[in-house]
């Protein structure tokens, strides 16, 4: 059980040290194309047509995402503003995302389906998981870990959309010459270690699921 704690907190801890390390590393080193983010995230948006998709600057470290609802890419100041190495890779991450959608991604399509009953795991499971155990009612908690379970499954599907967008960011960057190709293995580095996060994060959550589901067989033996 100390083995399990630790690995939960460990690994997360790790994952973030990682991005952060890698992304700080890497903006320190300019791309070569001399293009911020914002315009490396033009770019591709352009080449694939997607004219309608805007490029806003949002607040926060590394809170870069892809809005479906509205079409936008949203970039944090550094990376807006940023003429890295960082700067580009995520910025042609956060596109990928918006060619996904262009696209019909299958896993991004799926993800967005189990939105609602992800946030309805995410609030409730634990309210009912602690009160099936506390009260020993092995029903009230196999309702919880199933909310749980559907919290986790978009956690997992998460994966597939994250690393499928980073591969579409590498594709596009070298094949529009917004980096170098001695510049692949740096940018690389940063997508990878951004993937990380998503990885601990889904392990993480695999491992809480089943330790849950080993403390409820074991209440229905008990009873």
């Amino acid at each position: 059980m100390l083995i399990y704690f630790i690995l939960i907190i460990l690994v997360p801890l790790y994952a973030q040290f990682k991005v952060k390390s890698t992304y700080n590393k890497y903006s320190r080193v300019h791309n070569s194309s001399g293009r911020t983010g914002a315009q490396v995230a033009r770019s591709i948006l352009d080449s694939h047509g997607l004219y309608h998709v805007g490029v806003e600057e949002t607040r926060g470290f590394l809170s870069d995402h892809y809005d479906p609802r509205s079409k936008t890419v949203r970039l944090s100041s550094s990376n807006f503003h940023g003429y890295s190495l960082s700067s580009a890779a995520v910025s042609a991450h956060e596109v990928g995302h918006a060619i996904q959608d262009q696209q019909n991604y299958a896993f991004l399509r799926f993800r967005h389906a189990l939105v609602p009953v992800a946030n309805i795991g995410s609030n409730f499971s634990w309210i009912l998981i602690l009160i099936g155990i506390f009260a020993h009612l092995s029903g009230l908690l196999l309702l919880g870990i199933v909310f749980m379970a559907l919290a986790v499954l978009f956690q997992v599907v998460t994966l597939p959309v994250e690393f499928n967008a980073s591969s579409r960011a590498m594709n596009e960057v070298v094949q529009l010459g917004l980096i170098h190709r001695d510049e692949e293995r740096e940018t690389r580095k940063v997508l990878n270690a951004a993937a990380l996060t998503y990885v601990a994060a889904a392990a993480v959550a695999v491992l809480e699921l089943l330790r849950l589901v080993f403390i409820y067989t074991g209440m229905t033996r008990d009873e």
